[in-house]
């Protein structure tokens, strides 16, 4: 049993969901030794779902060798990560403001899928899940989406948009997990964690 688990993501949006919920939580961050972002490279011809499986895997072993390293407290490790896709075309995290414009041009007006996985780990062991929900983007003007580009809002976003921020207002539908759009889908997060033995407030009975 454990009252507290090590989170292997900087994601604000990650810990506000596990704060929605009660858990606790402590921060397992890369080190500058670290290429993090080395992890989230796409291979050719990768399914979404596989995508999100094998980097939230290697997330998920990093995160295991850092906790070993730093001679850290035993406790639970959670990992995610979340891609947006269409079709079979992944949209990954903006490089620049005119990829993050082309990216919300291809989406505007279309259905597209967000797909998160999350893994726990205890010990030698570990667990995962994977959501998938689909979102439709209403058709926004040139104007609108260079205008939410020059807000800063899309970088560090898979398909350079937030769903809790001002882009909400072109979502006109989504089936499936709002706080997996968000990045953390908190049924899946809760199950894990139950099956853990980790004690939260909200934990299902």
């Amino acid at each position: 049993m454990s009252d507290f688990i090590y989170l292997a993501s900087a994601s604000p949006r990650r810990r506000q969901l596990l704060d929605q919920i009660g858990v606790r939580h402590e921060l397992l961050l890369p080190g500058p030794e670290e290429d993090a972002e080395a992890l989230e490279a796409e291979q050719p011809g990768e399914q979404p779902s596989d995508y999100v499986a094998r980097v939230t895997r290697a997330k998920l072993k990093a995160a295991r060798e850092r906790w070993q390293l730093r001679g850290l407290p035993p406790a639970p490790i959670l990992c995610a990560d979340t891609t947006v896709s269409l079709g079979r075309r992944i949209l990954g995290k903006p490089v620049d403001a005119a990829q993050a414009l082309a990216t919300l041009k291809a989406l505007a007006g279309k259905t597209h899928r967000v797909t998160t996985a999350v893994a726990l780990a205890i010990g030698d062991k570990d667990t995962m899940a994977i959501n998938v929900s689909t979102v439709h983007m209403a058709a926004v003007s040139n104007e609108r989406l260079a205008a939410y580009v020059a807000s800063g809002e899309p970088f560090g976003k898979a398909g350079a948009y937030a769903i809790q921020s001002a882009a909400a207002a072109w979502i006109s539908r989504i089936e499936g997990s709002y706080s997996a759009i968000m990045g953390l889908p908190l049924y899946e997060t809760a199950e894990l964690l139950q099956q853990a033995g980790v004690r939260f407030p909200a934990a299902p009975t």
